[in-house]
C-alpha cells in the first residue's frame, strides 16, 4: 500500500486533539493491574477506544494497535501505533510529565508522528522528509558534541517479570554516565524523552526497549529533526530493534561505547 504521510497528518493531529481533550478533562479514574508495578487508568482506555473508532472512519485501509487492547485490525504496510497516555504512572500521580504518541509505521520503519504533551501546551509533529515541528515552528536536535556538557535521558528501569536480572544492564548503565555525562535525567515518558530530543532540550535519550507504541512517532520526529537514532551496536535503528538511542549525531558513537561496556560488565 502507498499512501503520502503528508496527506494523513491532519488526519493523525485530530486524532491526538480528541486524545489530548480526553487527557487534559477526565480523572485518571479505576487503575487496572497489567502486571508488577504496571497499570491503565481508565483515560488510558477511553483514549484508546475513541482514537482507535476516528481512525477506523477516516482510515479504514490502514491497520491500528493501540498498548492497551492490542491490533484490531492487520494491514499488508501501513500501522496506526498509539500510546493513549504515554506515562501513565506520572499522569496518575498528577504529575504532567504525560503525553498521547501516534506514529505511523510503513514496512518496519516509522514515516509519521504526532506527540502531544497536553499539560505543557505543546505537539510535536513530523513526516518523512519534511522535517520537525513543535507547535508548527522548526525544532532542531542540539549540536552537543562532549558527554560532558549534554544533558542524556534515560527510559525507566524494568518491572515485572525478571526485572532484576533486566536492571542490572540499566544500573550499569547509568554508573557509567554518572561518570561522564554532564546531567542524567529520567522522565518516565518515552515520546516525551524522544521529543524533547528532537526540540534539543536534552542531547540524547538511551531507552533498553522498543515497543512501537513507545518509540515510533517520537523516532521520526527525532529523526526529522536531525538526530541520529541507533539500535544497541549503533545499527539503523527500526520497530524491531532491541533498543533506542537517540541523540545529537556526534555523540552517538560514544554513548553506543558506553552502552557496551555496561553490558560488558554485567555478563
Amino acid at each position: 500500500m502507498t499512501i503520502d504521510a503528508r496527506v494523513l497528518l491532519p488526519i493523525a493531529e485530530r486524532a491526538v486533539s480528541i486524545a489530548s481533550e480526553i487527557i487534559k478533562t477526565k480523572a485518571p479514574g479505576a487503575v487496572t493491574a497489567k502486571g508488577d508495578r504496571d497499570m491503565a487508568t481508565e483515560v488510558d482506555y477511553a483514549v484508546e477506544h475513541a482514537v482507535r473508532e476516528f481512525l477506523t472512519r477516516e482510515t479504514p485501509e490502514i491497520g491500528f494497535l493501540g498498548e492497551e487492547e492490542g491490533a484490531s485490525r492487520m494491514s499488508d504496510g501501513l500501522m496506526w501505533t498509539l500510546d493513549p497516555v504515554d506515562g501513565t504512572a506520572n499522569f496518575l500521580h498528577g504529575l504532567p510529565l504525560c503525553g498521547v504518541s501516534l506514529g505511523l509505521i510503513d514496512s518496519d520503519m516509522p514515516t509519521l508522528g504526532v506527540i502531544d504533551l497536553p499539560f505543557f501546551n505543546l505537539r510535536y509533529t513530523a513526516v518523512e522528509g519534511a522535517g520537525a515541528q513543535a507547535n508548527g515552528s522548526h525544532i532542531q536536535v542540539s549540536d552537543a558534541r562532549d558527554l560532558g556538557t549534554a544533558i542524556v535521558a534515560i527510559g525507566d528501569y524494568a518491572v515485572g517479570e525478571n526485572a532484576q536480572e533486566r536492571n542490572r544492564v540499566r544500573l550499569a548503565l547509568t554508573q557509567e554516565l554518572a561518570a561522564r555525562v554532564q546531567r542524567i535525567r529520567m522522565f518516565g515518558s518515552a515520546a516525551m524523552d524522544l521529543a524533547w530530543v528532537a526540540d534539543g532540550k536534552i542531547d540524547a535519550n538511551i531507552m533498553l526497549s522498543n515497543n512501537p507504541w513507545d518509540t515510533a512517532a517520537g523516532v521520526i520526529i527525532a529523526r526529522e529533526a536531525g538526530a541520529t537514532v541507533v539500535d544497541l551496536d549503533g545499527s539503523q535503528h527500526s520497530m524491531t530493534a532491541h533498543a533506542t538511542i537517540a541523540a545529537s549525531p556526534k555523540l552517538v558513537a560514544d554513548l553506543v561505547e558506553l552502552i557496551t561496556e555496561a553490558r560488558q560488565s554485567t555478563m
